[in-house]
This record gives structure tokens, C-alpha cells and sequence, in this order.
């Protein structure tokens, strides 16, 4: 498959600016890959399409207030830092990306924040033309470094969000499941669940398995090789517990389907397979890139937004639902007024 396959016109006004009202009450269409047949629905209505025994795999992963503004030492130049990776929290070092990253060099204080939130870090590496190391100049315990870290860090909302950050973004950017915090970027397709729809999966005996994947930057970073074979996706951390492994190859053992919840799921479902295709513990790193025409070994269904032109996560998806069959769907899609993006409407692909 090439790049340029993953083209198509995506009007602005279809990329959705704010979550819907309700989590459970966005519109969701859904793709029957047998068939070919296109329905719509609420996302609500996906209780229909399951019976007991089941299975909905979520990532349990928790986004962190990732986006921080700050000035520049000497010049007070405005400076955007996003916090990628914790690499060591005695001496409080993390991996992020600025911008404008050519005003930053090795040795510059960065200032962030006032009076007792206020924060200073230092510059003390260049890991690639966007990357820096710094290291936060915090003496106090870690607890209240991550207190006042939170305090002054913003939602990661995307850039295509194109507007300021609100208070409802806080709760509305984590999945109602969010438990370990890691991830700089909401995996969106856990987004529609509300605590009501759960419930109502449960009564008709439903199962559900977690797993973690931390989502990076990488799975939102551009593909600049037009032959995707070629792309390299940014190791991710993950992790399969043997509680997962139970309830999902019992569930494939006896006949039942097993749902992805969103592409994250679906990389890190596929990152460890046994030989005879069930599902391994594991817990480390990924860079798994699924494009078509993969062969996938766990999920039977997978659930998913409508993923923006050229992105990784689109080509996971038309890997599971077949490439001409997904780009018939966005059409209709466009067509019909759905919502793209984070925040926009779900796709279940039986």
C-alpha cells in the first residue's frame, strides 16, 4: 500500500470541534465486512449487536495534562513545551517537544507558572530537531511536583482542534475507564462509553478485558514514505495482563467475538500472539504499524472514530475493514454529515 492511497477531501467543517452532549449519544455507523452493508445508528444501539459471553477489550491507558506554556529565560519569548515521556522521577527528567524548538538550545531556563505553582526547568539535552531533555529543577517531594505539574499543564487536545482548551475538556478528553496515567493522546473510540452503557452491557453478560497502552505522539506523527512498509512507528508502552489473556481466549476458545475498542487496542492485541493465534501476557513496548492487507489473529470486531486523511490509525482500520470497503464508508460519511476526529462520531466494524 502507498501513502497517497490514504488521500481523500476531508471538509474542515466535518472535523468536530466538541465532544457530543452525551458520550453514548454520538452517531455510529456500522460496516458489516461480509456483507458490505452500511447502517446508522446511535452509539448506544451497539448493545444490540453483542450477546453474553462477548468480549470489548478497552485500553485503560490515562491521559496527563501534557501541554504546558512557559517563557524562555532573558528574552521572556513564549514557549510551548509537550511532555512526552518521564524518564526518571528522582531527578525529575522528562522527554518533550518545543516549540519553536530553534529558539531552544542546551543550558536555557525555561519558566512556567507563579508564586507557589510556579516551576523552572532546564534544557539539558537535544534528542532530535523537535526533542529536548530537561530536567525540572524541583526540590520539594514528587507528589507535589506532579501536583503542580497537573495545575499548570493543559488537555493535549490535537492542533485540529482548532480552538482553546475548556474546563469540560479535562473529564470529556479520558475514557470513563482511565486508570494509569501515561498517555498523551485520549484513545478516542473508548470516548463514547458512559457509565450507564456499561452497566447495561454487564446485565446481558457482557465481558470485559483491559489492557494499557500509553499512547505517544508516534501513533499522531505524519508518514513521510510514500511506501508504508517503510514507516517506522514510535515504540509505545503496553501491557497484557493474564486477566485480560483469560477472559479474551476463552472467549475466542467458545466461539464468541472479541471487540477492539479502538485502534490502540487493536496494536497492542496484535503485539502478542501465540502460534496458534491466542492472545500472550506481556508487558513492554510495541512499535506494531497494522496496514493492509495484515492478517489479523485476535479481534473478530473493532470499534473506531473516523480517523483524519494520511493518518496511521486510518490504515488500521481499513487493515481490519478492507481498504476499497473504508474508503466507500468515509464517503458516505462525508456525505451523510458525520463528525471526524477526536471528539467526532464511532464506526463499528463487524
Amino acid at each position: 500500500m502507498k501513502l497517497s492511497e490514504f488521500r481523500y477531501e476531508l471538509p474542515e467543517s466535518c472535523i468536530a470541534q466538541y465532544p457530543s452532549d452525551n458520550r453514548d449519544e454520538s452517531r455510529m455507523m456500522v460496516i458489516n465486512r461480509k456483507t458490505e452493508k452500511i447502517e446508522h445508528k446511535v452509539f448506544k444501539d451497539i448493545i444490540n449487536y453483542y450477546d453474553e459471553g462477548d468480549v470489548l477489550v478497552f485500553n485503560n491507558t490515562k491521559v496527563f495534562p501534557a501541554r504546558l506554556f512557559g517563557n524562555k529565560e532573558k528574552t521572556d519569548a513564549k514557549i510551548e513545551v509537550f511532555l512526552l515521556r518521564e524518564l526518571n522521577t528522582e531527578q525529575r527528567l522528562w522527554d518533550v517537544l518545543v516549540d519553536p524548538a530553534r529558539k531552544i538550545r542546551i543550558g536555557n531556563k525555561l519558566y512556567f507558572g507563579e508564586d507557589e505553582d510556579a516551576l523552572v526547568a532546564e534544557v539539558i539535552d537535544n534528542t532530535t530537531s523537535r526533542g529536548r531533555t530537561l530536567r525540572f529543577l524541583y526540590d520539594g517531594p514528587y507528589e507535589k511536583f506532579k501536583i503542580t505539574l497537573n495545575k499548570l499543564g493543559q488537555t493535549p487536545l490535537p492542533k485540529f482542534i482548532n480552538r482553546e482548551v475548556e474546563a469540560q475538556d479535562r473529564e470529556r478528553y479520558q475514557t470513563i475507564f482511565a486508570k494509569y496515567e501515561g498517555a498523551v493522546a485520549a484513545p478516542t473510540a473508548g470516548l463514547h462509553f458512559s457509565k450507564h452503557l456499561l452497566k447495561r452491557f454487564e446485565i446481558k453478560g457482557i465481558d470485559f478485558a483491559e489492557i494499557t497502552l500509553h499512547v505517544g505522539l508516534g501513533n499522531f506523527r505524519g508518514v513521510d514514505v510514500e511506501d508504508l512498509t517503510k514507516h517506522k512507528m514510535d515504540s509505545e508502552q503496553i501491557r497484557i495482563t493474564e486477566k485480560a489473556v483469560e477472559i479474551v481466549n476463552n472467549a475466542k476458545q467458545n466461539g464468541k467475538h472479541v471487540c477492539a475498542v479502538g485502534t490502540t487496542v487493536m496494536r497492542t492485541l496484535e503485539s502478542s500472539v501465540s502460534t496458534s493465534g491466542l492472545l500472550k501476557e506481556f508487558e513492554g513496548w510495541t512499535n506494531k504499524f497494522l496496514f493492509p492487507h495484515y492478517e489479523f489473529s485476535v479481534p473478530s470486531r473493532m470499534v473506531s472514530n473516523f480517523h483524519l486523511p494520511l493518518s496511521t490509525t486510518m490504515m488500521t482500520v481499513a487493515a481490519f475493514t478492507g481498504y476499497d470497503l473504508l474508503m466507500h464508508a468515509y464517503q458516505v460519511g462525508i456525505k451523510k454529515g458525520y463528525r471526524f476526529g477526536t471528539y467526532g462520531d464511532a464506526m463499528m466494524i463487524l
